[in-house]
């Protein structure tokens, strides 16, 4: 796989450029004009809840899906002129697995490799590469069928990378899969990256976009709403700690006016239908300040701000509703 660390080298000329891309379906305004770039080697992250936007955009980037305004030019092409020439260079995950559940897991690799036109012999040292990449060397021989949830989508990762691409796509990359798989599957994302691979990927999941993201766009209703890393937009956007406490949910109004009243209590207060959060430097005090004006939370938490936390100071509301 050292085939790719080559990249890192390459002009930094970004490998993504959009300006004003904008999708429309009819009246409905899918992408309404955004604007960013993505250069070589980057792990560039959209996050945002469903129906943001964000598979629109992944369809524009990949050359399947054209778009209604704007500029988008990949690896220096347009789409709209290059899109068997983009396509060649690209690895898509789409947000099903469209695995070939009759074949073996080593079989799909084979087969969807020649449609890249490559050798035989390639394809098949490739799979046999890609096959340990994904830790699925003993189930070369299984059925699709037989893989569980996180060995199905490492192999359709696996099977994204055949052509040896510039740019991997990742819709949604861990959606249903249990948190074992997930990790397994983010250290394998890691060392895509750690190999000059530009990953661009969609999630709705903060702690996966904290996690593998250089950079990321906060989208929200087809349009940008924040853009940076991680950390500089929680440091943005957020406080350094949250204390989140429960009151019940019909107690939970009540608690945030009373939690409202106490002086110099933090930055903000956030009122959800199953709690309410405190945004504070320090979350500890923030608890002993409440309990100290009488109320008696039924849990209480403090943790640190994350993307969650930016998101629903953007939108007002919660990315997973």
């Amino acid at each position: 796989m050292s085939h790719a660390l080559s990249r890192v080298n390459d002009v930094s000329e970004p490998v993504i450029h959009a300006a004003g891309l904008t999708k429309v379906y009819g009246d409905t305004v899918a992408v309404g004009g955004i604007d960013f770039d993505v250069p070589p080697g980057e792990s560039f992250g959209l996050l945002g809840p469903n129906g943001a936007g964000k598979s629109t955009t992944m369809r524009m980037v990949g050359a399947v899906s054209t778009r209604t305004a704007g500029e988008l030019s990949i690896l220096g092409l347009d789409p709209d002129q290059h899109g068997p020439e983009i396509r060649a260079q690209l690895g898509v995950v789409p947000q099903q697995d469209n695995l070939d559940m009759e074949l073996q897991a080593r079989e799909n690799l084979l087969v969807y490799g020649r449609y890249f036109g490559l050798p035989r012999r390639v394809i098949a040292q490739r799979a046999d590469e890609l096959l340990a990449f994904a830790q699925l060397e003993d189930k070369a021989k299984s059925k699709v069928d037989d893989l569980s949830g996180g060995m199905k989508r490492r192999l359709t990762i696996a099977r994204a990378l055949i052509n040896d691409p510039r740019i991997l796509l990742l819709d949604e990359p861990t959606t249903g899969l249990d948190p074992q798989a997930r990790h397994i599957l983010w250290d394998r994302l890691f060392r895509l990256k750690e190999q000059g691979t530009t990953l661009v990927l969609t999630t709705h999941y903060m702690d996966e976009a904290e996690q593998l993201c250089d950079r990321l766009v906060v989208v929200d209703k087809g349009r940008i709403m924040a853009e940076g890393s991680p950390s500089a937009l929680i440091r943005e956007h957020s406080t350094r700690e949250v204390l989140e406490v429960r009151f019940g949910s019909d107690r939970n109004a009540d608690a945030a006016k009373r939690i409202g009243a106490i002086a110099g209590l933090g930055e903000r207060i956030e009122e959800l239908p199953d709690r309410v959060l405190v945004y504070a430097d320090n979350g500890e005090h923030a608890l002993a300040a409440v309990i100290e004006s009488g109320l008696e939370p039924v849990t209480s938490l403090v943790r640190r701000s994350s993307l969650e936390d930016v998101f629903l100071r953007l939108t007002g509301r919660s990315l997973i509703e």
